[in-house]
């Protein structure tokens, strides 16, 4: 039976940060991989995890960047893996494999935003190939690790309500490309991904979550003009970033709140393939782009058996 989109009255709220969600959390012999865990929400979900006890392991593509964010940092480890190249990945995952341990927590943080158009060696289009089938790849390279109690966790973004799934023409072949569908596109991959995962796992206690954040200037946004950012109104009348959490604009420590909270929380314990925003699980959203919710075509259980089968032709992967 699907977890119905339903809030489960959570503690927590919209304002709530990292720290109120892990408050008396004891993860002391877990193991957790973060992938973007060395910059933005990903760097405070990695610290927050070892904080409480995690053995946290950070796949970087940049490493220089990753040893200077996470100096110092006890119970973390960085690896090299890029995310758009899948013997990088495979790599990556046979190294944990061969390290004998146990994965509790799997958060796929990392990702790209509204980019100009590029394609992966296999010529597909890259916010999809980064967003979506890089984790794909990385989450079923690592699937043997997993066991009952384990999660895996995509951040997703209100992004999604974008656009669903093309699937006659996911890599922009046939219609022009535009940055925002494209980007829409992925993220909407990322919840229907959880949410075929989850099916797949839960008899083996193994559950999926996908998430909104928040509105958060992180790296992210790097490939967005400053014209672009104004159009958001993300900025109050000093250039600083507004912070309205009930607006959904928030400081990074609020915006790995959820993330943290689909990864430990006991209110979801016997629950997954749900999409969540503001530390609960969000109900549909049917009425317009920016509104609180998951879109209709993101908790699609057909549309998220199409993609999974897309995704195990395209990656050779499968768990």
């Amino acid at each position: 039976m699907t977890t119905p989109q339903t809030p489960v009255s959570s503690a927590f709220g919209p304002a709530s940060t990292a720290a109120d969600v892990m408050r008396g959390v004891d993860l002391t012999g877990a193991t957790a991989i973060v992938t973007g865990g060395y910059s933005g929400i990903g760097l405070i979900t990695t610290v927050a995890l070892a904080d409480a006890g995690a053995s946290v392991v950070v796949p970087a593509r940049d490493m220089a960047k990753a040893r200077a964010a996470l100096a110092g940092r006890l119970g973390v480890e960085i690896a090299e893996m890029d995310l758009v190249d899948p013997q990088s990945i495979e790599r990556f995952a046979a190294r944990f494999l061969e390290s004998g341990r146990d994965l509790s927590i799997l958060v796929n943080s990392a990702g790209v935003m509204a980019t100009a158009l590029f394609r992966d060696a296999d010529g597909h289009e890259g916010q999809f190939a980064v967003n979506h089938l890089g984790h794909f790849r990385l989450t079923c390279a690592l699937w043997p690790a997993m066991h009952d109690g384990a999660r895996v966790v995509a951040v997703s973004s209100r992004g999604h309500q974008i656009a669903p799934v093309d699937f006659d023409d996911i890599d922009f072949r046939h219609r022009d490309y535009d940055k925002w569908q494209a980007y829409g596109q992925s993220k909407t991959a990322n919840a229907l991904f959880a949410r075929a995962l989850d099916r797949r796992g839960k008899g083996q206690g193994i559950r999926g979550f996908s998430l909104h954040p928040g509105q958060i200037i992180t790296d992210l946004s790097r490939h967005l003009s400053a014209e672009e950012l104004g159009a958001f109104d993300a900025f109050d009348a000093q250039g600083r970033p507004k912070i309205d959490p009930a607006a959904g604009m928030k400081t990074v420590e609020q915006g790995a709140a959820t993330s943290l909270w689909c990864a430990t929380s006991p209110a979801l314990d016997g629950l997954g393939g749900v999409y969540c925003e503001d530390c609960d699980i969000a109900a549909i959203n049917r009425q317009e782009v920016g509104r609180k919710g998951v879109a209709p075509w993101a908790a699609d259980d057909e549309a998220a058996e199409r993609l999974w089968a897309v995704s195990e032709d395209w990656t050779g992967r499968t768990i």
